[in-house]
């Protein structure tokens, strides 16, 4: 869907990029003129991606967003190459299917793993790239969230406390970095991506009846959403922004 916003000359950034819900993001913001840096681990698949958007002079970067000095390097590269960058999308995130009450389950080296990634790799991307967000009289980020961190109810404990924390991050540094810098978290319930398309059928079903619109989002509802903060929504900082479908109240 075009709108008549264009994004010429606007750089946006997405971690996760060349995942399902990361593409969608590239996929929306190019249709309107911006120009994308990629940042995933699966570069080539993120170069696939590059060459399909519209445009020009997009980036990609297999940059770990756990590693300051990458993270570093790359901000040096984007400062070289565009000068200062419009929107930071911070959606790449990890997760495993472990239940609540299988506290034996959830190990130290996966509760680990999920921090450095979820957490600690959003705020070390604010971190890397602020100097970049503030150069065009400020910019925006974009935490990709999930309703698990205000329900609970998620793919495992660690999981939901990490978004939990994305969201404090998300009031924190919205009054830190006020005015020039606005944060808001995106937070989807169940979306059809890649994790869920290998979740038994059955269990999917009931997740669609226990939604009130009777579907589970798509990655193009979250990129819908990231748009319209991006652009629409400008009068919002240390906002979490639910894309649930009515999830919580059932």
């Amino acid at each position: 869907m075009m709108s008549d916003i264009s994004l010429s000359n606007y750089v946006a950034i997405v971690t996760g990029g060349a995942g399902g819900i990361g593409s969608a993001i590239c996929r929306r913001l190019a249709s309107e003129g911006a120009t994308l840096v990629i940042v995933d681990l699966a570069k080539e698949k993120a170069q696939v991606l590059a060459s399909s958007l519209p445009g020009e002079n997009h980036f990609v970067s297999n940059a770990s967003i756990t590693s300051h000095e990458e993270l570093k390097h790359l901000a040096n590269q984007l400062q070289e190459k565009y000068g200062g960058v419009d929107l930071l999308v911070n959606n790449a995130g990890i997760t495993t299917p472990v239940v609540h009450d299988d506290l034996d389950g959830l190990t130290d080296e996966w509760i680990d793993r999920i921090f450095q990634t979820n957490w600690r790799g959003s705020f070390a991307c604010v971190r890397a790239f602020k100097e970049l967000l503030l150069t065009n009289d400020g910019g925006t980020v974009v935490n990709i969230s999930s309703i698990a961190g205000t329900t609970g109810v998620g793919s495992n404990v660690a999981y939901c406390a990490s978004k939990a924390a994305i969201d404090s991050m998300t009031r924190s540094l919205a009054r830190a970095l006020a005015p020039k810098i606005r944060m808001v978290s995106v937070a989807p319930g169940w979306v059809m991506g890649e994790y869920a398309k290998r979740m038994d059928k059955a269990y999917l079903q009931q997740q669609i009846d226990m939604t009130p619109l009777n579907r589970l989002a798509t990655p193009e509802d979250v990129a819908e959403t990231v748009w319209a903060v991006a652009t629409n929504l400008t009068f919002m900082t240390g906002n979490i922004v639910p894309v649930d479908g009515g999830r919580p109240l059932l």
